[in-house]
C-alpha cells in the first residue's frame, strides 16, 4: 500500500467520521415568529369566525326572534279574550236581530274570512234564519292560546252551541272545538281563520 493510498484512505475515513456525527445530531432550528403565526393562522381565523357568528346570532335573537317582549301574559290574555268574544259573536244570532248580530260578528273579523262570512251569512244563514226561525247561542267552555307571535296567534276553543228553530223548538245541543287564527291590526286582535278540529 502506498503513501498515496494511505492518505486517500485516511481522507475517506476522516470524511466519513466527520459526516456521521453531523447527520446524527441536527442542531435545533430557530423558528421565526411569523412562521409560528402562519402555522396557527387557521385556528385564529376559526375562533374569530365562531365569535362573530355567535355575536350575529345573539343580535338576531334579541332583535327579531325574542318575542316575549311583545307576547307576554297580557298579550296572550288579550288574544284569548278576542278569540272568545269573536267566536261567540260569530256563532250567535237571532232572526229578530240578524243585521245587528252579523254586524257585531263582522267587527271581529278580517281578511278573506270576513269576505267569506259576509257572503255565507247573506246567501245561506239569513234566509234560513228568517224562514225557519233559527236562533243560535254559543258559549266558550274552555280555551287556550297554542301559539302567539307579535302580530299573529292561534287559539284553541271548546264551544257549546244551542240551536232553536220552528222544526226543533226544544232545541239541539252541540259541542265542538275550533282553531281560531288571529291577526293583530291597529292594536286589535281580529279573526282571520276559523277551522273546526
Amino acid at each position: 500500500m502506498s503513501a498515496e493510498d494511505t492518505d486517500a484512505g485516511d481522507e475517506v475515513i476522516s470524511t466519513t467520521e466527520e459526516s456521521g456525527p453531523a447527520d446524527a445530531v441536527e442542531p435545533p432550528r430557530r423558528r421565526s415568529p411569523m412562521a409560528a403565526l402562519r402555522r396557527h393562522l387557521g385556528a385564529v381565523v376559526l375562533v374569530v369566525a365562531l365569535v362573530a357568528s355567535a355575536g350575529a346570532a345573539a343580535a338576531v335573537y334579541f332583535s327579531q326572534y325574542r318575542q316575549d317582549r311583545e307576547t307576554d301574559a297580557a298579550a296572550t290574555g288579550a288574544a284569548l279574550e278576542a278569540a272568545k268574544t269573536g267566536t261567540v259573536a260569530l256563532l250567535s244570532y237571532s232572526p229578530d236581530s240578524l243585521d245587528k248580530d252579523f254586524a257585531a260578528a263582522k267587527s271581529h273579523l278580517t281578511g278573506e274570512f270576513l269576505s267569506y262570512y259576509t257572503d255565507f251569512t247573506t246567501k245561506v244563514v239569513a234566509p234560513a234564519a228568517t224562514q225557519k226561525a233559527v236562533q243560535t247561542k254559543a258559549d266558550v267552555v274552555q280555551g287556550a292560546v297554542s301559539e302567539i307571535h307579535p302580530d299573529t296567534a292561534q287559539v284553541l276553543l271548546f264551544i257549546n252551541q244551542t240551536t232553536l228553530s220552528k222544526e226543533n223548538p226544544d232545541g239541539s245541543f252541540a259541542a265542538s272545538s275550533v282553531k281560531v287564527g288571529l291577526k293583530k291590526i291597529d292594536g286589535a286582535w281580529l279573526i282571520e281563520k276559523f277551522d273546526p278540529v
